[in-house]
């Protein structure tokens, strides 16, 4: 029992480790190590982590806006790339979701990215918040 403790406490401390500025490209047709799939997901070391607590425009699929939600979303996915290309960041893991997905919140210099992109027009609360894009 102790030693399971330690475990658990050894991996709560690791889960929000920094992790230093790295270059993030988008993710192309490849094998996915670390890369940016969309404004709130993305490849870190081979996890495909989806962005909690917000949501952006889609770029290929089920797009209910058109071109103007194509262009937020790649607006979206080129300013999540920027923050974690200049800037540290830690990633705090939460679980998975239905599609098998590490859930987390990555947050630069104690901010959320999440809230970063919605304050800036690029992102929606989620669950709640307007799919904005779709109007």
């Amino acid at each position: 029992m102790k030693s399971s403790t330690h475990a658990v406490l050894l991996f709560c401390c690791l889960m929000a480790l920094p992790v230093e500025a790295m270059a993030i490209g988008k993710c192309g047709s490849g094998k996915r190590v670390t890369c940016v799939v969309d404004g709130d997901t993305i490849w870190l070391e081979g996890e495909k982590i989806r962005l909690m607590g917000f949501d952006t425009p889609e770029p290929q699929t089920n797009i209910c806006g058109g071109n103007r939600e194509k262009w937020l979303a790649n607006r979206a996915s080129q300013r999540l790339m920027q923050l974690l290309t200049e800037n540290a960041f830690t990633v705090d893991r939460d679980g998975a979701d239905r599609y098998g997905r590490t859930l987390a919140i990555i947050r630069v210099d104690g901010v959320n990215v999440g809230d970063i992109l919605i304050s800036e027009g690029l992102a929606r609360r989620y669950p709640d918040g307007p799919e904005f894009w779709c109007n």
